[in-house]
């Protein structure tokens, strides 16, 4: 009989309650049981040791094993806390004790086969509770400290997950940094750093970190598909332009679900000619499938439409996903739509969207060329790439035709499926089938990156369902805010002109700095490019290294009308190089309106109409925004004398107009300006002269001083002051009328000198 077994003998001898059962499982030791090997615990578990609570014997019975070289976890239970006298007895097991147990799948699915630890260990700790003199202790009453496998050593045992605790106030921050879309390894280098600890120190592992994310989303999928709806009726209720479909299954489950937003049906109505139905993705915590449906806007930013999750990957699912994407967008078909390569997609949308162009994102077939090319070619596995791209470039039907067969008899691909499939769809992939039909540049390598990486933050942010939809209205509250600005500080800068041409400067007072941008990469390489008159109204346009061949243009100056067999107009909305190359030459010195189209278009959205759709929960985002306006005011404004004196005339017109304007009726102090005083404190500017500025705006009801002027450190042994600009005479004096009279000083205390200075 062994050590073990005699220890838990005694205890049952002193009046403890074993089952046969548990007598049985301990007497059947292996003769080839493995003893635990010597220890430097001093304080060794043994029968009739007490403890005060079940807390206390675990972590003292965790400290031994961890110096043992194990880690223990809670085993078999009697009684039920808060039935009866509660929980009498628990076991302490060490964590490779038992046997993996494989359990049924409720829907039938093929469970993976999971590697398991457990090899039947029988070392063990058990503590029974007893009450003398009505006070509860736990007392030991079986201990076995043998192995039937090797123990670890010190620097081992730490790994152990028992031994890799993550903190409450760590698993907050891991929260948080999960919500802000760090990955794993950025959430432990961060922590490393703040903690002072040396690269892979932690206490935890990358592994429980992936772990603690993994139980952050484990979920109720009936009642949270049930609080979806409600809280899609909610929003419904809030605003009656927040649109959302859902179906339910023969068994009362959320089978599938679509929601838009009020500000996204406004965006599509504008930039909905083309579309991205991106369908990659899956909502795993809920094995749902995630469809999003962006575009671009006419400042090349990615702008959401819609959201759909669907239980099942295929026509049906598909077909209702877009039927509720036109309802929602009230019937109005996009002319061109982006998907991945998927078969089931493409018959649903050939069904529902019969008069969309469908196109495979070369950005998704790309991906899966390692996979299925590098093996196979080997060393030629990056020349046939180039030959591929150069093929899915080409600008004409005919020449990529003559190169595919080309391509295929010189790497000799007659009979690989990839290569068979790939030419069966050219027609939906290859820029030669496609550069009629406009996408809006969102076939660019690029734009894919860039709509990736907005709908990774939806998956980032995932958490319970129904918080999932508040935060896919968080992350497109935030990117319309930040786009607004973004758009608003392009606006107030000059446009920059590359050319000097005639159809440059026309072009910079229609479009948007982005699409002016495109324009300017054809006009800088336009003057590289020879038209020849063949025909009238046709020209021959090729670079001026070509002999032969080229594009052609068709111009008719009478109907202002002009095309290229490029066909990048129709493709992207730009005019082309050899188009602009024939306008030039002709002494055509203005695009006519119509290739200038509406939504490239600086007036699409500004940043007027944005605001005032906005709430009032919006507006610390506007000040923020105002502030950026007054800053870049004041740096033009200094320019010059004249632009001053414009400058001055326009703010003063500008405030008279708001003090029209009625008050809040709660006083303006009691607005949340979000910063830490009353004053709205702006940067320091430097003017042409090399005066630094640096002065404040305070509360509207106190006066306008200056800032302190600051002096400039000694350059090369000479001390160089800021001088306080000087201006002929105040404001008032300028403009004709005495400063008491004046509309803008007659309140808020504002001094004419003060005044002038700003």
């Amino acid at each position: 009989m062994s050590e073990g077994t005699s220890l838990v003998l005694e205890s049952s001898e002193n009046g403890t309650d074993l089952s046969q059962e548990d007598i049985d499982t301990i007497e059947e030791t292996a003769e080839e049981t493995i003893l635990s090997r010597q220890t430097s615990v001093n304080l060794v578990p043994f029968i009739g040791q007490r403890f005060v609570s079940q807390e206390a014997a675990y972590e003292f019975y965790c400290s031994f094993a961890k110096q043992c070289g194990f880690s223990i976890r809670r085993h078999r239970t009697r009684g039920k806390d808060g039935v009866g006298r509660g929980v009498t007895r628990r076991d302490f097991t060490c964590h490779r004790g038992g046997y993996p147990q494989i359990k049924p799948s409720d829907d039938g699915k093929v469970q993976r086969n999971r590697k398991s630890s457990r090899c039947g260990c029988q070392a063990y700790m058990r503590i029974v509770k007893r009450a003398d003199f009505d006070v509860p202790e736990w007392r030991v009453t079986g201990f076995r400290n043998t192995h039937n496998h090797e123990l670890l050593k010190s620097n081992e045992v730490r790994l152990l997950p028992a031994y890799c605790p993550i903190s409450p106030d760590d698993k907050s921050r891991i929260c948080m940094f999960a919500k802000a879309g760090m990955s794993v390894r950025q959430m432990l280098r961060l922590m490393e750093l703040e903690k002072g600890v040396k690269l892979g120190c932690l206490p935890f592992t990358e592994i429980d970190v992936r772990n603690l994310l993994q139980s952050f989303r484990i979920v109720d999928r009936d009642n949270d598909a049930i609080d979806l709806i409600a809280m899609c009726k909610r929003l419904k209720d809030e605003n009656h332009n927040f649109k959302y479909e859902f179906k339910i299954d023969s068994n009362n489950r959320l089978e599938h679900i679509a929601w838009s937003y009020s500000s996204s049906i406004q965006s599509y109505e504008a930039f909905g000619d083309a579309v991205v139905f991106d369908t990659t993705y899956r909502v795993d915590a809920y094995d749902m499938l995630l469809g999003c449906w962006l575009g671009v806007d006419n400042h090349g930013m990615p702008c959401f439409f819609s959201c759909a999750l669907l239980r099942d990957e295929n026509i049906q699912s598909f077909s209702w996903a877009l039927k509720a994407f036109l309802g929602f967008m009230k019937g109005k078909a996009p002319q061109t739509i982006l998907t991945d390569h998927n078969t089931w997609l493409k018959e649903a949308i050939a069904v529902e969207l019969p008069e969309t162009k469908h196109a495979f994102c070369i950005w998704h077939i790309l991906s899966k060329f390692s996979d299925w090319f590098s093996l196979l070619l080997e060393s030629q596995y990056d020349e046939w790439k180039a030959e591929f791209h150069r093929l899915y470039n080409l600008e004409l039907v005919e020449d990529f035709e003559e190169g595919w067969r080309q391509m295929v008899d010189k790497y000799g691909l007659h009979t690989n499926k990839h290569i068979i499939s790939l030419y069966s769809l050219r027609t939906f992939w290859a820029l030669p089938f496609l550069r009629r039909y406009f996408f809006a540049g969102l076939t660019s390598t690029s734009q894919s990156e860039s709509i990736n990486a907005f709908i990774q933050r939806f998956l980032s942010a995932q958490s319970q369902l129904d918080r999932f939809v508040e935060q896919v209205a968080d992350i497109v509250d935030f990117n319309d805010r930040a786009g607004a600005k973004q758009k608003m500080q392009r606006k107030l800068q000059k446009a920059c002109l590359k050319t000097g041409s005639p159809i440059e400067s026309h072009a910079a007072t229609v479009l948007t700095p982005y699409a002016l941008n495109k324009l300017q990469e054809e006009l800088v390489l336009a003057p590289q490019y020879a038209s020849f008159l063949v025909d009238e109204g046709c020209f021959q346009v090729r670079h001026h290294s070509q002999t032969d061949g080229g594009c052609k243009v068709f111009w008719v100056p009478c109907q202002e009308h002009i095309s290229c067999s490029c066909h990048l107009f129709e493709f992207s909305g730009i005019l082309c190089r050899h188009v602009l190359r024939v306008m030039s030459t002709n002494n055509c010195f203005h695009v006519p309106d119509q290739y200038l189209p509406g939504r490239w278009r600086g007036t699409g959205s500004s940043s007027v109409n944005h605001f005032r759709g906005t709430t009032s929960r919006d507006q610390p985002e506007r000040m923020q925004l105002l502030e950026s306006m007054v800053s870049t005011f004041f740096v033009e404004s200094i320019e010059t004398e004249e632009r001053l004196d414009v400058a001055c005339e326009q703010i003063s017109m500008v405030l008279s107009r708001i003090k029209t304007l009625p008050r809040s009726p709660h006083g303006v102090n009691d607005i949340a300006f979000g910063y830490p005083s009353d004053s709205l404190i702006l940067p320091e500017v430097e003017d042409a002269n090399g005066m630094i500025h640096s002065f404040t705006i305070a509360n509207p009801h106190d006066s306008i001083t200056t800032g302190k002027l600051k002096e400039r450190r000694a350059r090369d042994g000479v001390d160089l002051t800021r001088k306080r600009r000087q201006f002929p005479a105040p404001l008032c004096a300028q403009y004709g009328h005495d400063p008491s009279d004046c509309s803008i000083m007659a309140t808020d205390n504002m001094s004419g000198d003060a005044l002038g200075y700003l």
